[in-house]
């Protein structure tokens, strides 16, 4: 199965999983208030649908376009916008003839839905997989610390082991706190043993994204070869895999990290590597491309060998799970305030970017961990109060509750054509950017 077909594939049984649940959020409290549901649809049945059975009251079927899909509930305004059933004297089995705290509950309930639904796969996945966590004290080496942060006092080799006064053990949580929560200091353990307490702006996170520095803490490596591009200066200059660089220039070289260093400041000057290879030193002559690169990866076994698979117990994974999907969806919302910048904006996907989410190859722990996080963000987008969304129609009702008046069917129509080219917008915007991406790069 090729890489595309697989990514194909799991986005569209994800997508219709989500859907199906959302709308079966809709549809249950619709029922136990006696609402006549028309319409159960995976997908728009735009002119003509793939499958579709009527069973009772209801017709249930499955759409050609994979855009979303829905319940058409009587007498309801929504992207049907049937006009002649809501021309007609209100019934009581329509959904505007229901009390509003019943029409509210009703239209919470896609939302509802995928926030659980996000909780209990997280608790599953903690319960069937574990956690990978990357242990600091399985990092003797410490960490490679971006150029960028070096100036607040870190340094390559730091382990870190309090982020705002609290001790961590997950080494990697540290760039994630950076982007997109508050962090106030970062203790630190240097190479040399000493412990010291750096104080970080709180600008830090909107400094790191404009300068496209997603992770400033990366396990440090050895300076041992895994790939040599063949058409790149270190494979023109006779660079193996399984080499280890001893040193650049007499300049001596224990990590990686070094010889970026070294490497990058000296672009199109011929540099003298001293590496062993199989116990054997050679001294090879390797000149950096324009933009001081060579085009070698490091062997991450080190880092593979680092991280330790932390396992729960069905009661443990309860709390973890609900911890996990409370923070999944606190960090989405926290990276929205770089949405509002030109870099930001520039950013934004369509069905391309979510399909990027999943693995070339199908992988269940993956799938359902990708599932667990669109579920989230579905929740969120869909209560964002813009008509034509479940929070459009929910900003509604609280008005009508508070105020005891219920806005006109007139106005209910217009707001939900407005969101309805809204969203048509925001969708043809983001699968724009989708394909700008794929025609330049």
């Amino acid at each position: 199965m090729s890489p595309f077909v697989a990514k194909a594939l799991q986005l569209l049984l994800s997508l219709s999983i989500l859907i199906v649940l959302h709308e079966l959020g809709h549809f249950i409290p619709a029922k136990i208030f006696k609402t006549r549901v028309e319409k159960f649809f995976l997908f728009f049945d735009v002119k003509f649908a793939l499958f579709k059975k009527k069973i009772g009251e209801t017709v249930y079927g499955i759409g050609w376009l994979p855009l979303g899909g829905y319940v058409k509930i009587s007498g309801m305004i929504d992207e049907s916008m049937d006009k002649e059933q809501m021309a007609q004297p209100p019934q009581p089995w329509e959904f505007r003839s229901k009390p509003a705290w019943q029409r509210l509950i009703i239209m919470i309930g896609g939302v509802t839905v995928n926030i659980i639904l996000g909780f209990l796969i997280y608790m599953m996945i903690l319960n069937v997989w574990g956690e990978d966590e990357l242990l600091n004290k399985n990092l003797p080496q410490g960490m490679e610390v971006a150029e960028v942060m070096q100036p607040y006092g870190f340094q390559n080799g730091d382990r870190v082991v309090a982020i705002n006064g609290k001790e961590i053990e997950n080494a990697e949580v540290i760039n994630k706190y950076l982007s997109l929560r508050n962090v106030k200091d970062v203790t630190v353990k240097h190479q040399s043993g000493q412990l010291e307490t750096l104080q970080i702006p709180d600008s830090i996170g909107t400094m790191l994204f404009h300068k496209g520095v997603y992770m400033p803490f990366t396990p440090r490596m050895k300076p041992q070869i895994d790939t040599v591009v063949a058409d790149m200066p270190a494979g023109k200059g006779g660079l193996q895999k399984n080499d280890i660089i001893l040193a650049i220039n007499e300049q001596p070289i224990k990590y990686y990290d070094e010889v970026r260093k070294v490497v990058e400041p000296n672009a199109e000057k011929p540099l003298t590597f001293k590496v062993d290879r199989a116990g054997e030193i050679k001294e090879l002559t390797i000149t950096p491309d324009s933009i001081g690169k060579i085009g070698v990866y490091p062997v991450g076994k080190d880092v593979i060998d680092a991280y330790t698979n932390k396992k729960y117990t069905f009661l443990e994974s309860i709390p973890a799970g609900f911890d996990k999907a409370y923070w999944t969806l606190h960090d989405y919302v926290a990276q929205l305030k770089y949405l509002f910048t030109k870099k930001g904006a520039s950013q934004v996907g369509g069905f391309g970017t979510i399909a990027k989410l999943f693995p070339p190859v199908w992988d269940w722990q993956s799938f359902w961990e990708t599932t667990a996080l669109i579920s989230i963000i579905l929740a969120f987008m869909n209560i964002l109060p813009i008509p034509a969304l479940d929070g459009g129609h929910v900003l509604f009702l609280l008005y009508e509750i508070i105020t005891g008046r219920k806005p006109s069917e007139k106005f209910l129509e217009y707001a939900q054509m407005v969101g309805f080219f809204i969203l048509l917008a925001l969708l043809l915007y983001a699968n724009g950017n989708d394909i700008y991406r794929a025609i330049t790069n």
